[in-house]
């Protein structure tokens, strides 16, 4: 596990296909990063600082390029995720969770408008993108989801941690999901800076499975959203759409809604941060070794 930070200085010069996400540069050298905010579901508790860990090297995500192998929609296809040496790194665990300010950064796994299951491929090396799949077929979502989906990096959330705020579930072995609610379609690994602005504590077959709701900085509403009242005002109906989108998909298939937790309501700003602290806190026990890993990959 590398301890020292990479300074990546050039895009690597790649002849596979590849995007360059347009970023401000920053380095990040292994250390622990503060993130000081209020919280207590509803943003009324003395002001807390709590520390967003990165433990290991992390990539200036300005200059991380993808390469895809296979074809989509094969049981092959794989996106990975390079360094400007064009070496592998993986997004879960390589990419900074928190460049600073307040800001994010997300993953992309699914563009909006789309309907194939892509996830990061947690128990691989490397962690690339894949579509997921049931009994050796690929699976699609039963209509296109509406909003850019993905994960937030360094981020797990622990099977093994039972949540007394969320009717005391488990997490559901994964990182930490973001519903980006944007205008723009985005593609699949790119990497955005987004802020949080809700989270909707989701119940999949009894596991927590969060979902953040977040904008893109680039987005032209971004200054208008900063917390929870402001999606209401700016994309009114969107949270009970993303709920309802989420509790309802599995239906077609025959299997029973999804529930919510935290009254079946989406939380605050203050308490998505809370959530995004504490499975980042997690991920470091993850990766240090703290919590056995199981099949997941550290790589």
């Amino acid at each position: 596990m590398a301890s020292a930070a990479a300074r990546v200085a050039a895009t690597a010069n790649l002849t596979a296909t590849s995007l360059t996400f347009k970023r401000p540069p920053f380095r990040i050298s292994g250390r622990s990063h503060y993130l000081t905010f209020n919280f207590n579901g509803r943003g009324k508790a003395p002001t807390l600082s709590k520390r967003l860990f990165t433990f290991r090297a992390v990539y200036n995500p300005e200059l991380i390029q993808v390469k895809e192998e296979g074809q989509p929609q094969t049981l092959d296809y794989r996106v990975f995720f390079l360094d400007n040496s064009g070496k592998k790194i993986s997004p879960w665990h390589d990419v900074p969770l928190n460049p600073g300010n307040g800001v994010f950064n997300f993953i992309v796994e699914i563009p909006k408008e789309s309907s194939a299951k892509m996830e990061v491929a947690t128990d691989e090396p490397y962690t690339p993108i894949k579509q997921d799949t049931k009994k050796g077929k690929l699976r699609y979502y039963p209509y296109n989801i509406y909003w850019n989906y993905g994960l937030l990096p360094q981020t797990w959330e622990d099977p093994s941690f039972s949540n007394a705020e969320v009717e005391g579930a488990f997490g559901d072995n994964d990182p930490v999901d973001v519903v980006e609610i944007g205008e723009k379609q985005r593609k699949i690994g790119e990497i955005l800076q987004v802020k949080p602005l809700a989270a909707l504590a989701m119940i999949d077959e009894g596991e927590l499975d969060w979902k953040i709701v977040a904008i893109a900085l680039d987005d032209p509403k971004a200054s208008l959203v900063n917390d929870i009242d402001d999606v209401e005002t700016h994309f009114p109906g969107t949270l009970t759409a993303i709920r309802d989108w989420f509790r309802d998909y599995k239906i077609p298939d025959g299997k029973p809604a999804n529930k919510f937790g935290l009254g079946n309501k989406p939380a605050n700003k203050d308490y998505a941060l809370k959530v995004i602290t504490e499975t980042n806190e997690s991920w470091m026990k993850l990766v240090k070794r703290s919590i056995p890993s199981g099949e997941l990959s550290l790589v």
